[in-house]
């Protein structure tokens, strides 16, 4: 026997225990796996938190997996004739359609934008389908659209293909919108929630919260009155003067269903660190706190739709920072956080009294259908 061939008991697996070990792995992975566990879908299954994710994994990411998809950010990035894109694709439900500071029209736009832009590419091409209810005032499809019109316009971006289905009275809401966009990746960064690492701060452009709570104020359902606004607005300015600003920028996110807290959990999750924030430094407005103490919702997961989170290296967090509040849209930026190695995988909170809490991932959205 040669001495490359070790003797049975000192150290070489027999084919039996190698095939074991094999299935054994197996096993635990498929234990892992996310589970849908629910027989029918529900509207938490839409909302961004546990059930979506859920839902996307065992569903859809089982069915479609590749590499562009896996990452599981809100955009793919692609080569093609040797240019770098970034592609997305969203879909918009908001109830109400018309609501103060928006419409399902801008946020059309501004969503898919956001999505682009995030990745660190210069949103160029959307398309728009329009899935519209028999019924709907011919008046409110005009405005709808002169929003999108004027919201692509700001964003420098330019509607170039669509579709439009009508469906009986009663089977529509009225309008729903889906919205694909194209960017160009011009600089040299990859980002993405993979890449945050200890030291890195967190920061995010603006007071969150006021897209969700105004969504839910215009239901009407609740006698509650403010001037709260959505902040729907295009993020392409911010995201190039903090990559302008910032070489160590790791990751940047809107924080769209399931707000900064699922995003932060997202990013804890995919890079493995733990993000512990401060709570006296998250940006909210006074109006948007006494809502949501009303309703018993907490800010950190209530949607914003043009505001992003940012994860950039703590050495550069300033000069990131000052970027940010330069611009009218950032102005009141705030750094909310830092990333450290424990507790992996998860998000704390420092609260004003001096203690911490676990800042974790909803099943459902307290507040559906605001996208």
């Amino acid at each position: 026997m040669s001495a490359a061939q070790p003797e049975e008991g000192t150290g070489q697996r027999s084919a039996a225990e190698r095939e074991q070990e094999v299935l054994d792995r197996a096993e635990r992975a498929r234990r892992r796996a996310p589970k849908v566990r629910e027989e029918r879908i529900t509207l938490a299954h839409g909302a961004g938190g546990r059930s979506s994710h859920a839902l996307t994994e065992a569903v859809f990411l089982a069915a479609f997996s590749n590499p562009a998809l896996d990452a599981l950010e809100d955009q793919a990035l692609l080569a093609v004739g040797g240019e770098r894109l970034a592609f997305t694709t969203d879909s918009f439900v908001v109830s109400p359609l018309f609501f103060p500071g928006g419409s399902i029209g801008d946020l059309a736009v501004n969503g898919t934008v956001n999505d682009l832009a995030v990745s660190g590419a210069e949103p160029r091409f959307l398309s728009a389908g329009f899935i519209i209810e028999e019924g709907l005032a011919v008046a409110d499809l005009e405005r709808i659209v002169a929003d999108m019109r004027a919201a692509a316009a700001a964003a420098g971006v330019t509607i170039v293909t669509g579709d439009t289905k009508v469906v009986e009275r009663g089977k529509g809401d009225g309008c729903y919108i889906n919205t694909s966009g194209v960017g160009v990746l011009s600089r040299p960064v990859e980002l993405g929630a993979r890449f945050a690492r200890p030291g890195d701060a967190v920061l995010v452009s603006g007071p969150i919260g006021e897209h969700g709570i105004t969504i839910l104020l215009s239901r009407g359902d609740l006698d509650i009155e403010s001037d709260i606004e959505s902040d729907t607005a295009p993020l392409h300015e911010l995201t190039a003067a903090v990559l302008d600003a910032a070489d160590g920028v790791r990751c940047m996110r809107d924080a769209t269903r399931g707000g900064v807290a699922t995003v932060l959990n997202e990013i804890a999750g995919a890079a493995d660190v733990g993000i512990h924030l401060t709570e006296g430094a998250l940006p909210l407005r006074p109006d948007v706190v006494g809502a949501c103490e009303v309703l018993g919702i907490d800010p950190l997961y209530v949607a914003c739709e043009g505001r992003m989170v940012v994860v950039v290296d703590g050495a550069q967090a300033d000069a990131a920072l000052a970027a940010l509040q330069a611009l009218p849209a950032g102005a009141q930026a705030s750094r909310i956080g830092t990333v450290a190695a424990d507790p992996a995988g998860m998000v704390l909170l420092e609260t004003t009294f001096g203690g911490n809490r676990v800042v974790d991932v909803l099943v459902g959205d307290p507040l559906p259908r605001i996208c």
